[in-house]
């Protein structure tokens, strides 16, 4: 293959004077000499990863240029030039490179994996698609704010293929969103070219199918990509939506290094090397006399010395110790919610599902930078109206309708909190939260623990079975979430903690899951405080006390434990309601099991990795001597969750509950 397919790129300086023009070289040159450093050293074993963004700078610096210093911007792993552009200081990033402690996320992860909001920088996750969805947050608070701010996002042409791609496109054009989109189209993922990741033409077609202006151009060429960003930006501004950008380039090196370019034609290197963007603007840059060759010597030996002695620096940082104890503090923002009792203690007698609804809305009223989104929350009120007259009294700003795309909402949620509001995101089902688990359990329950940015994030998920609703709409899905550190969990069984815990969770500045049982929703009642209140998350409630033995449960647990407490009021139990599953009440837990010598777990969720089964080897660990009788765990059968009802009863465990719970009392 020769090198006669491409011509040197053609520039056109247009208005940029030459002052703007030597700035726009100096920009693009720091992330390459930065580039022939990284390899060097990942020769030498002092970084362990590297993946190259040589010949596609011009896409990093004409973006950061073009973008105002206050407006995100959300790379990818190829995006070297956009830290650069915004000035990370490059101590500090190289720091980040050799996971020390003074890097961006204190040795948690690695490359660009990292955000910092002082420089409106948000980094990705590997899984690379859900960056879009949280670009649609933080361009929803930027309109919400009607700041006249831009967000940009970049995605590749391979990871175009994900779901999220779709999904937040989708969301973009729906709701007019002033974001956007940089398909870096470099013609590879990995080694899989890009004829085998999509059958389109262009990328600018699928802009079509979104409602979306859809703009391409030459990714190499500094002074396009520069000119194309600031147009689409200036018109965004001016007429609020999203903008679908392909930035045509090639990826010179391998996905990362260790993976090579063995799969590449033979001379394609060679045939891009002419479209080289640092050779190219330095050529151009020769012509127009804005350099000479001196100062090219000049500059590239100061920018060396520059990125040599901020290597130095780094390398000399001592390196970082562990300490187990900081590392669960970094888990999550430092708050702490308090039962809390209204100045006006008047009550009114309320359903489960009246509770959750009036907790929503005062919460609403409490912190005016809070936006519900969800699948028909807004004129239909939700499936389950709680959010029913919220249109009326919020607008539509702040109570949104969703297209069906859950990864994209859990994004835009964490979105908005990274730009300032609280987001809530209704799960119409929690079945339905499979299609967002990534952006829960990579995203939220990450972020802080990553680059000490928290989530400021709660999920309502109407969860359980008992309705006759079969395996899609009935599964217990929080043992899921259970084993993810990072994560809060609350699971209410009465109106009075739903109300007191979820405004606890909103109020909390870390990803909250709140778990709402259906079957519950309308079936009991309770005095609730008609004002605002909260209900401390992480403590369990004692709601029977006895001496015989314990029963620790949760949700819809705690209400067949009292049943059978009532058939049977001659046993002395202990009836436990954790209400908090993350972080656990283990110290009620074992307080109680010390006492009882028994104790029997009892979930609605299956058996086999259900949350009984952690709480059994905690019991067993630090209250061994204690027991008198083996611990015992009443769940569902291992099967998913029938819909018949005679099916979906044996499935439940709520008789054999009482038939364990008897057999072990007399042991």
């Amino acid at each position: 293959m020769t090198t006669t397919h491409f011509k040197p790129i053609q520039f056109n300086r247009k208005a940029l004077s030459n002052d703007e023009l030597l700035a726009f070289y100096k920009a693009i040159l720091l992330p390459r000499l930065i580039e022939d450093k990284m390899m060097i050293l990942l020769r030498q074993g002092k970084i362990s990863k590297w993946f190259s963004g040589v010949g596609q700078e011009a896409i990093s610096v004409g973006c950061a240029l073009a973008m105002q210093e206050d407006e995100y911007m959300l790379p990818m792993h190829r995006n070297l030039g956009v830290f650069t552009t915004r000035k990370l200081p490059l101590e500090r990033l190289f720091m980040q490179f050799q996971g020390k402690e003074n890097g961006y996320t204190n040795g948690h992860d690695r490359s660009f994996h990292f955000g910092t909001k002082e420089n409106h920088i948000v980094g990705m996750i590997s899984h690379l698609g859900p960056q879009l969805g949280i670009a649609d947050g933080i361009a929803l608070g930027n309109k919400l704010s009607d700041n006249k701010k831009v967000t940009i996002v970049f995605t590749g042409d391979g990871g175009a293929s994900e779901g999220d791609f779709h999904e937040a496109l989708n969301v973009a054009a729906v709701w007019d969103l002033p974001v956007i989109f940089v398909v870096e189209n470099n013609q590879w993922g990995l080694s899989t070219p890009s004829k085998e990741q999509f059958r389109c033409k262009q990328f600018i077609d699928k802009g079509i199918g979104y409602g979306m202006e859809a703009i391409q151009a030459d990714g190499n060429n500094l002074i396009d990509v520069y000119e194309t960003i600031s147009k689409a930006r200036a018109s965004i501004v001016e007429n609020p939506r999203p903008i679908l950008i392909e930035l045509m380039s090639f990826r010179m090196r391998g996905h990362e290094e260790a993976s090579g370019t063995k799969y590449y034609p033979e001379g394609i290197q060679d045939k891009w090397a002419v479209k080289d963007p640092v050779d190219n603007f330095e050529r151009f840059l020769l012509d127009e006399k804005v350099l000479t060759q001196e100062m090219i010597t000049d500059l590239r030996a100061s920018i060396k010395a520059e990125i040599n002695t901020k290597w130095k620096q780094a390398d000399a940082a001592p390196e970082i110790q562990a300490d187990t104890e900081r590392e669960y503090k970094m888990l999550f923002k430092a708050h702490q919610t308090a039962t809390t009792i209204p100045t006006n203690a008047t009550k009114t007698n309320k359903r489960l599902i009246d509770a959750l609804s009036d907790g929503l809305r005062q919460s609403m009223e409490k912190f005016d930078n809070t936006v519900i989104m969800g699948q028909d929350i807004a004129e239909y009120g939700g499936v389950f109206k709680i959010t029913d007259g919220f249109l009326e009294q919020f607008g539509k700003g702040r109570i949104r309708n969703t297209p069906i795309c859950e990864s994209a909402i859990v994004g835009a949620a964490l979105g908005l909190s990274i730009n300032g509001y609280k987001g809530i995101m209704e799960m119409q089902f929690s079945d339905f939260v499979t299609v967002g688990f990534n952006q829960i359990v990579n995203n939220l329950a990450k972020l802080h623990y990553r680059w000490g940015e928290n989530a400021d994030v709660v999920i309502r998920m109407p969860t359980g079975a008992g309705v006759g609703a079969g395996p899609f709409h009935s599964q217990s899905t929080e043992a899921w979430f259970f084993h993810t550190p990072g994560l809060k969990i609350v699971y209410p069984a009465f109106p009075g903690d739903a109300k007191g815990l979820l405004a606890a969770a909103i109020e909390d500045p870390n990803p909250v899951m709140v778990f709402e049982h259906k079957a519950l929703y309308r079936s009991i009642s309770e005095d609730v405080f008609d004002d605002y209140y909260t209900v401390e998350i992480g403590k369990a409630n004692r709601i029977k006390e006895g001496n015989d033995i314990s029963i620790i449960t949760y949700g819809m647990g705690v209400h067949w434990g009292l049943e059978v407490l009532e058939k049977y009021p001659e046993i002395n139990a202990d009836l436990i309601d954790l209400r908090t599953l993350l972080p656990l009440d283990t110290e009620a837990i074992y307080d109680s099991v010390r006492k009882t010598g028994k104790v029997i777990v009892l979930h609605e969720a299956c058996m086999t990795g259900g949350i009984g089964g952690e709480l059994s080897a905690l019991i067993t660990e630090n209250c061994f001597e204690a027991l008198d009788a083996p611990v015992i765990r009443s769940a569902s059968l291992d099967t998913p969750v029938p819909f018949a009802t005679a099916l979906e009863d044996d499935f439940l465990p709520k008789k054999r509950f009482e038939e364990q719970l008897l057999s072990l009392l007399k042991l």
